[in-house]
């Protein structure tokens, strides 16, 4: 799943912020090393997959006959990354963590109006999930459009079916994945549990 979007918001976040680069980049580092602890600890031994830091490409592999785990790759080592790929994990069902990308369709940049809309609909649930982990976090979560270099933009109605699908995962326990993720992130980043009044647009 593209994650361009994570070196405009780097950027953004080192431009906007007082803090070096070098203390930037180191507590980035720290919190990734975190979040893998936390994941592989939770679910490596109950799903056999792992979290790993990867280049420039997110992607997930399933298990085969030279890879003994699943594996969530996300790109080059950025914080936001690793939890919108965790998202798209506790989204796909079993069957789909058998498939490469989870056989989702995805077309790259510089989709039209009407492709960036098909985007935008399978991207609700996993961006909503990755706004929930990032308020577990600490951390700024931003809406993505992946589509930097076409002049599709993000629209209204997508950002308001993620924030009421994010609301709606906080008010039950659908997913018991991201239950217990939630509570081991909360704990490690020292943060309150997320509640629907964290979120808003």
């Amino acid at each position: 799943m593209g994650d361009i979007r994570i070196v405009v918001q780097l950027s953004e976040s080192i431009q906007a912020s007082e803090t070096p680069l070098l203390d930037f980049v180191s507590t980035e580092s720290l919190n990734v090393e975190q979040l893998i602890k936390v994941f592989n600890r939770l679910f490596y031994l109950t799903t056999n997959t792992k979290l790993v830091s990867g280049s420039s490409e997110p992607l997930y592999l399933p298990a085969n006959s030279e890879l003994s785990h699943h594996q969530i790759i996300f790109a080059n080592g950025f914080f936001s990354s690793a939890l919108h790929e965790i998202s798209h994990w506790m989204v796909a069902g079993a069957s789909r963590r058998k498939l490469e990308d989870y056989g989702y369709w995805y077309k790259p940049e510089g989709r039209t109006e009407t492709e960036q809309r098909e985007f935008e609909k399978v991207e609700v649930k996993p961006q909503a999930i990755e706004w929930i982990l990032s308020e577990a976090c600490g951390h700024v979560f931003h809406f993505s459009a992946d589509n930097l270099n076409a002049t599709a933009s993000i629209s209204d109605n997508f950002k308001k079916s993620v924030l009421q699908q994010a609301k709606s995962y906080i008010n039950q326990d659908k997913l018991k994945n991201l239950s217990i993720l939630i509570v081991a992130l909360t704990q490690t980043f020292n943060r309150a549990h997320p509640s629907e009044n964290d979120f808003g647009l």
